[in-house]
């Protein structure tokens, strides 16, 4: 018994003794601790600058949703741009041909068409005014997909801190009405915890 005493006293003193200590000095204060805390939170935490964002974007469309690291937009908006710009392009040749035609049958030269019965200038000038304003339709849309690809790199960069904030959230609800007359419907609700 005297044998096992010994080893637990020797591993108790081996322990104690294994311990560093440290002087006083160097020994941090809670306001340290908290400080150095508060300084790594501070520095995970990453900001997105709207203004460099928009201007990616403005440069080339995607290029803002990379920065935003938000990669799985970078294939819609070069789809959502690629294809208005296609039917642009398509509609723009069909203009200038439907125009090539109409003029060349104005001055009764010949053209592409002339072997079709029923087609005279009226017909290839309605024809060319559609091909034109499908155009002028897919330019003013694509416009506006290049625009709200500017904005979307904005607004995603701006609230990028706002999105994982745990006081707000949107959960679906059960909406009831007032009287008891209807039954309920499905809804969102938006809630603020102050």
């Amino acid at each position: 018994m005297r044998a096992v005493y010994s080893i637990i006293l020797l591993l108790f003193f081996g322990l104690f003794f294994s311990q560093e200590i440290k002087p006083f000095d160097t020994i941090k204060t809670e306001k340290q601790v908290v400080e150095e805390i508060e300084k790594a939170n501070v520095s995970t935490i990453q900001k997105y600058n709207p203004t460099k964002a928009g201007l990616y974007s403005a440069v080339f469309p995607g290029l803002g949703q990379y920065y935003n690291k938000k990669y799985w937009k970078i294939p819609i908006v070069w789809g959502a741009v690629g294809t208005g710009v296609g039917i642009i392009v398509y509609n723009d040749k069909q203009y200038r041909r439907y125009r090539t035609a109409f003029l060349a049958e104005l001055n009764g030269q010949p053209h592409e068409f002339d072997d079709l019965p029923y087609v005279d200038a009226t017909v290839l000038g309605n024809t060319q005014d559609r091909a034109k304003r499908q155009r002028d339709y897919a330019i003013a849309i694509t416009g506006v997909l290049y625009i709200l690809n500017i904005v979307d790199a904005v607004v995603d960069a701006h609230l990028y801190d706002q999105k994982k904030d745990p006081d707000l959230a949107i959960k679906p609800t059960i909406i009831y009405d007032d009287l008891g007359v209807a039954n309920g419907k499905a809804g969102l609700s938006l809630s603020f915890r102050f």
